[in-house]
């Protein structure tokens, strides 16, 4: 234990000498929190967000003069979603995960993803959000957040206010933070799966404290922030809001909750530590059956009635955007659940449990850079699409990389999450029925028919999915270097195959 902590203060410490650099470098604060989960194409110099344009489009010119003032109705629903996310972390990822693995390792993963996601979360607030969400540079924020400083408005005597994607249209900065922290924290844990039943609990501490500073809030920041509707006054200004976004969100990526966030960059993480902690004794040669299905099954509906908050939620708004990302969730999730069984039919000539619950989190995974991007029609062919490749991805592709990804992190959210982000710029063209894009934030205009061109957008979406897996696996090669030559990353030989439960956490999941 004094190791870890000893191994986490060096991670902190050279954070410290990261932050100091950067806010050395780093211009004011933005007038409001920039917005988070709708990245956007950009066909001019503009950078968009294309859902919630045509909401903004007809919100008065006068109510950017006064004050914004939050709706209720828009607090009220991001609390709500915030809960959402919580639910399907916790319990929802950690039940789905601990029932594919063996009954000797249940607690261990349980373990492994509630500790992880408590701790990302009070890291958030100490400085994960400043990192995320304040005017630094195009790849990683500023220090004007610490410790969450400046959330309440001594001048103003309330607190401040973090932009949506409608102009003049607010919601209290804190809720904002708050919500982001759920996404942050669940990215962390689902990088667990890919090297379940083997790693030492203190190192994939270790390993989460880095990998969230140096990978997480900057791909965070690269794809998700910019100043914000309001800060687009006139023409004059574009150009220079547009050179104080994110490098992704500058490119014009589309991402509305976090395909390249969350799922590329945890599934890269997970696919690089599958083969940096080696394989489980066995592999290959015995089978690794789920213990409880059932579980799996529960930690699976769990994840989808809460990835209605991931999604919905991120339009930062309770609004048409909302509504869509939500019947997009429904409709995609289901067409995958269906699309996994007939290709495990098709296959194995029978359809599984696994295999459904498998094919949700391939649904969900890739609709959600997706969610408030495209016309139900385009939710539908990407769910469809998302069953038969990532059962390719965990079975095919899995054969091909050689590495023992335990519970497929890379074969679902990688997979799922390339294939989401790159169908986004196919259907959220206005002639498949996708809302389209800003293309001029100062009037809120739309590119309309002809003018969007898919190729283009499918460009620009690729190039934001290789920036994130090469951020990713670069950071995630280091940060496992380091945490292996700290404290180690595997546990010793007797204790894997007596199992983590009682080896490093002294307890049993099941009393025989």
């Amino acid at each position: 234990m004094r190791k870890l902590i000893a191994s986490i203060a060096l991670g902190l410490a050279a954070f410290g000498l990261l932050g100091v650099s950067h806010a050395q470098d780093a211009a004011a604060p933005a007038p409001v929190a920039a917005t988070a989960t709708e990245a956007a194409a950009a066909p001019a110099s503009a950078p968009e967000a294309a859902p919630l344009a045509a909401e903004a489009a007809s919100a008065p010119a006068e109510a950017a003069a006064a004050a914004p003032v939050p709706n209720k109705g828009d607090v009220t629903w991001m609390m709500v979603s915030t809960l959402l996310v919580i639910l399907m972390t916790v319990p929802g990822l950690a039940l789905f995960y601990g029932g594919l693995v063996r009954s000797k390792n249940m607690l261990s993963v349980l373990m492994q993803v509630m500790v992880t996601f408590s701790m990302i979360v009070v890291l958030w607030f100490i400085y994960g959000y400043s990192l995320a969400f304040t005017e630094g540079n195009a790849f990683i924020g500023g220090l004007d957040r610490l410790m969450m400083k400046g959330v309440w408005d001594n001048a103003a005597g309330t607190f401040a206010n973090a932009a949506t994607f409608s102009k003049g249209v607010v919601i209290p900065e804190i809720v904002f933070a708050a919500f982001q922290a759920t996404f942050a924290g669940i990215t962390c844990c689902l990088i667990v799966g890919a090297f379940a039943e083997r790693i030492k609990f203190s190192a994939v501490l270790l390993f989460m404290v880095l990998w969230f500073t140096f990978s997480y809030a900057p791909i965070a920041h690269m794809v998700w922030f910019w100043m914000g509707p309001d800060a687009y006054t006139s023409a004059d200004v574009v150009e220079a809001m547009n050179g104080k976004a994110g490098l992704i969100w500058q490119h014009g990526a589309l991402d509305f909750a976090g395909g390249t966030v969350v799922h590329i960059n945890a599934a890269v993480a997970g696919l690089v530590g599958s083969y940096m902690v080696g394989k489980r004794i066995g592999y290959g040669k015995e089978a690794f059956t789920p213990h409880s299905l059932t579980l799996t099954m529960v930690g699976a509906s769990l994840l989808w009635v809460g990835w209605f908050g991931f999604n919905a939620g991120s339009a930062l708004e309770a609004n048409g955007f909302a509504a869509l990302a939500f019947i997009n969730t429904f409709a995609a999730t289901a067409a995958a659940v269906l699309a996994w069984c007939l290709g495990e039919g098709l296959l194995k000539g029978k359809a599984s449990m696994l295999g459904a619950a498998s094919g949700a989190v391939a649904g969900l995974v890739a609709i959600t850079p997706a969610a408030g991007n495209v016309g139900i029609g385009g939710a539908l062919i990407i769910g469809l699409l998302s069953g038969f490749v990532c059962l390719w991805g965990v079975s095919g592709l899995k054969k091909i990389l050689g590495a023992d990804d335990s519970l497929d992190v890379f074969g679902v959210h990688g997979v799922g999450g390339i294939l989401g982000a790159l169908l986004t710029g196919v259907f959220n063209s206005p002639n498949l029925g996708g809302p389209s894009v800003v293309s001029d934030w100062v009037t809120v205009s739309m590119v309309t028919g002809d003018a969007y061109s898919i190729a283009s957008q499918v460009w620009i979406q690729l190039k934001g999915v290789l920036i994130t897996i090469v951020w990713s696996g670069v950071v995630s090669l280091i940060a496992y270097k380091i945490v292996d030559v700290v404290i180690g990353l595997r546990v010793p030989e007797e204790e894997e195959r007596e199992g983590l439960d009682i080896t490093s956490h002294g307890e049993t999941a099941y009393h025989k």
